[in-house]
């Protein structure tokens, strides 16, 4: 049996305004919790039964609220706002704090030798590949031919400005020798997830009016949106690996600390874990969502046809930009 969903209960209603930052980053520290990285796939599915039932109306009787928002945000958490599919874990914005603090953390750790560096900078664009192509825009398919350039040209970005670099810092102060892990993790977004996303570029995402009818594709669209998202990710990555060091530099001047260098390493770890922490669900925050264009913006021909339709009744079109 089942029961009607509460009367006046929209479970796919944002719970803060996402027109506004404090808004988005409450509802990022929601579905970016760790924590749900831990729940079981059974629990997930019947979170997603659930949300799907009340999308229907029909939830099981006695459903209190609290269970059904804790429900969507299993579902949020895991599985694609698209296509309604469940994410792979290691993809899932929820995984980003584990992963991205053991990642960030040995990248900031093994920095002092040619072969470390490699190695940590492949093993990190690997995770980035897998978590861009998890958080694209799933309207856009991508073959895996395009997938593996992607891979090889992120990667060998990464890797050729994070091994210039450290033989180029070996005569400059230390400091700097610290950061060269941020600079190629940043030089490596600026190509992976336009890379991975290059299908949206080519041949545009849906754009929708404000009531989600849709309207066409659109390659400016496209390009906002991943624009966006390159922004989002180095800034998620830039305190941690920019203001970390600094801590690093100086802590390690310590007698106490010289004693204990075996624990040098899972400090950094932590350390990083506590600025993901608040800067995953910041960094997603930063833009909404929901991205929006102006209809002066789009394509002539695009822009055109939806005049030819609706008049001056769609000043601005409205796509998934992804994670």
């Amino acid at each position: 049996k089942m029961a009607t969903a509460p009367l006046g209960f929209n479970i796919d209603a944002p719970r803060w305004d996402q027109s506004t930052f404090v808004g988005r980053l409450k509802h990022f520290l929601n579905i970016t919790d760790p924590r749900t990285v831990l729940v079981p796939e059974k629990e997930l599915d019947r979170a997603k039964a659930l949300v799907e039932g009340c999308r229907a109306g029909l939830v099981p009787p006695g459903s209190s609220r609290e269970q059904l928002l804790y429900a969507k945000k299993l579902y949020d958490s895991a599985f694609h706002p698209d296509s309604g599919e469940k994410m792979n874990l290691i993809g899932r914005m929820s995984f980003q704090v584990p992963g991205g603090m053991a990642l960030t953390g040995c990248m900031l750790q093994f920095y002092r030798t040619v072969p470390a560096v490699v190695f940590w900078q492949w093993v990190n664009q690997s995770f980035n590949a897998i978590v861009n192509y998890t958080n694209r825009n799933a309207a856009s398919p991508i073959s895996l031919r395009q997938i593996g350039v992607a891979y090889v040209t992120a990667t060998g970005t990464a890797l050729a400005t994070a091994v210039g670099l450290n033989l180029y810092t070996k005569r400059a102060p230390p400091l700097l020798a610290r950061w060269v892990p941020f600079a190629a993790v940043a030089a490596a977004n600026c190509v992976n997830i336009p890379m991975m996303r290059q299908q949206e570029i080519i041949n545009g995402v849906t754009v929708t009016d404000g009531d989600n009818n849709e309207l066409g594709c659109s390659r400016r669209a496209a390009a906002k949106g991943i624009a966006q998202v390159v922004v989002s990710r180095i800034t998620m990555a830039a305190p941690g690996m920019i203001i970390l060091p600094i801590i690093m530099e100086r802590l390690e001047k310590f007698p106490f600390m010289q004693r204990i260098r075996v624990l040098h390493g899972p400090l950094q770890v932590l350390l990083c874990g506590g600025f993901l922490l608040f800067m995953v669900p910041a960094a997603c925050a930063l833009f909404p969502q929901r991205c929006s264009l102006a209809l002066a913006d789009l394509e002539l021909e695009l822009r055109d046809s939806i005049v030819a339709k609706y008049g001056d009744k769609v000043p601005y079109v409205y796509f998934n930009k992804g994670l």
